[in-house]
């Protein structure tokens, strides 16, 4: 598949989908925990697609590619950790605690492989590359 932006990429795609699947869910936590706990989980899975998009901006310097990446990478596994805390509290079921940390840990393989191969996701010296072929779908 070719890629002309970091819309097209499986991994944005799938950062997207966890995002909105959290922001569903969070609806119905407890209002107290609306500044809390509710907050957070929505602020770090929104943080993971925004890392991304970042990442592909900034793909003319493999450095700072790879940093924007990691970034991406450690909100997903904050991520991890607000869905535990919502297990624990008991806002989620053990079904949707599984199905939620799968997806985070997809998504932290697929940045993994980006940041161990990022010498075919940045642009050549010259910048001049409009698209990339590469998909990383594992």
């Amino acid at each position: 598949m070719k890629i002309d932006n970091y819309e097209d990429m499986e991994v944005y795609r799938l950062a997207i989908g966890l995002q909105q699947k959290i922001f569903v869910l969070t609806k119905s936590f407890p209002k107290e925990e609306l500044y809390s706990l509710t907050n957070q989980i929505r602020r770090s899975s929104r943080s993971i697609g925004a890392n991304i998009a970042e990442a592909w901006h900034k793909r003319r310097y493999a450095a700072y590619f790879i940093s924007k990446l990691s970034d991406s990478d450690a909100e997903q596994a904050e991520t991890q950790h607000w869905i535990r805390t919502s297990l624990l509290c008991e806002y989620i079921d053990n079904v949707t605690f599984n199905i939620l940390m799968d997806e985070c840990k997809h998504i932290g393989g697929m940045l993994g492989k980006m940041i161990n191969h990022a010498d075919t996701w940045c642009l050549p010296s010259g910048g001049k590359s409009a698209s990339r072929t590469n998909g990383l779908t594992d």
